[in-house]
């Protein structure tokens, strides 16, 4: 998905944050992580954070640590020579997994509509303009101009967004 403005991040910090005290628990967090798409355990989390929950510019570190960790690893399987396919393989197999969060029907396809529904799911979005902001999102990456996103074009979204 795009990369996040802070607005968005503080508004997913906001749904996410259940109980409202102004920290994510390592159980919100590990909640949002399965609603898009990738699994790490409480332990994982604990390890990745190094405490038990996260302020919002906790929160914001970790978004960008996260960002910037798949960036260096993208850099670093180029650089092996293909080494790493165990990582490349794990990259294409957690692209597949968001893929398909954001594929509701099944059919291969990711549309503006079915990217709206998704971010509202999740809280990501919930104003009027949402549908307008889908559409351009998909318009952007949409190289053969279908109106919506199959997985290369959805992977090549991703990957270059997280550069």
């Amino acid at each position: 998905m795009c990369p996040l403005t802070p607005s968005d991040l503080l508004r997913i910090f906001e749904k996410v944050d259940m109980n409202g005290d102004g920290f994510l628990s390592l159980e919100e967090l590990k909640m949002l992580l399965e609603k898009t798409g990738f699994g790490y355990s409480i332990e994982e989390l604990e390890s990745l954070v190094g405490k038990k929950s996260l302020d919002f510019s906790e929160f914001l570190f970790f978004y960008e640590s996260r960002l910037k960790q798949n960036n260096n690893g993208e850099k670093e399987l180029g650089a092996s020579g293909g080494d790493d396919s165990d990582e490349v393989e794990e990259v294409e197999r957690d692209l597949v997994k968001a893929f398909k969060v954001f594929d509701l029907d099944d059919d291969g396809f990711i549309t503006s509509q079915e990217l709206e529904c998704v971010l509202k799911r999740l809280g990501m979005w919930d104003d009027e303009r949402c549908g307008k902001d889908c559409a351009s999102m998909i318009c952007s990456y949409d190289t053969n101009f279908d109106g919506k996103l199959d997985f290369q074009e959805f992977k090549g979204m991703m990957l270059l967004t997280t550069s």
